[in-house]
């Protein structure tokens, strides 16, 4: 590869970085807000179907970026920008932590107690959250690279479906679960807030593909990469 060509496939994983790495933070430093869709009035385990956190909205757009790198760039670039993304959260629970140790002024728009409202189980849901996405994220790059070696990198829709259903569901089951045991939200809203939550995701993964179609189509053409080839910019 042409070095002013590898210098674009550089620039474009790092973009691809800092959309992956923007997308974590906020979804955990948003996650405490809850939100209703309801396409259908169907109740599981006493919850209404679709009651779930707004930080689930950014993490599809995670699983597609991860599935992008690692069909594009390979295993260890993908690896390499989760554990960066971890450090990102990381950094940014330390920063929500000494915020919250700094008193207010009595006429700033936002007191302790708002403050502490909406940021007072950041750190430890936050930290449960880094633990689950981690293991997820990492279990989602697996799997997708099995498929990816066992179709001989044919059958595209295949692996970032599998993969991401897979790793969502364990995602899901271990957040929602770890909030509960901290007593963020209560016992009896388990099973309804995780069937809810992994069903938007696998929703949102199906609605992605074509997108991922389009993103591997757009780098193979602007590269000249053959199918199950991978770009090394190094």
């Amino acid at each position: 590869m042409e070095l002013k060509n590898k210098l674009a496939a550089q620039r474009i994983y790092m973009l691809l970085g800092a959309l992956f790495i923007t997308s974590l933070v906020v979804s955990n430093l948003i996650f405490q807000k809850f939100f209703y869709w309801y396409p259908v009035d169907v109740e599981i385990f006493g919850s209404k179907l679709f009651e779930i956190s707004v930080g689930i909205l950014p993490y599809p757009i995670t699983f597609l970026i991860t599935d992008l790198i690692s069909e594009i760039y390979g295993k260890k670039r993908a690896n390499q920008v989760v554990v960066t993304g971890i450090f990102a959260s990381f950094f940014s629970l330390l920063i929500v932590y000494a915020s919250s140790l700094a008193p207010a002024t009595p006429w700033s728009p936002v007191s302790n107690d708002m403050f502490n409202t909406v940021f007072g189980n950041t750190i430890l849901a936050v930290f449960a959250s880094m633990m689950a996405y981690l293991f997820a994220q990492f279990v989602d790059i697996q799997i997708y690279h099995f498929w990816k070696q066992l179709t001989k990198g044919k059958h595209l829709w295949l692996r970032n479906n599998f993969s991401t259903w897979l790793s969502q569901f364990v995602d899901t089951f271990t957040v929602v679960g770890l909030l509960c045991i901290f007593n963020i939200i209560a016992w009896d809203k388990f099973l309804g807030l995780l069937l809810s939550g992994f069903l938007f995701k696998v929703i949102v993964a199906a609605f992605d593909t074509p997108f991922m179609y389009l993103g591997v189509y757009l780098f193979r053409k602007r590269f000249n990469l053959k199918v199950d080839e991978e770009i090394d910019f190094m």
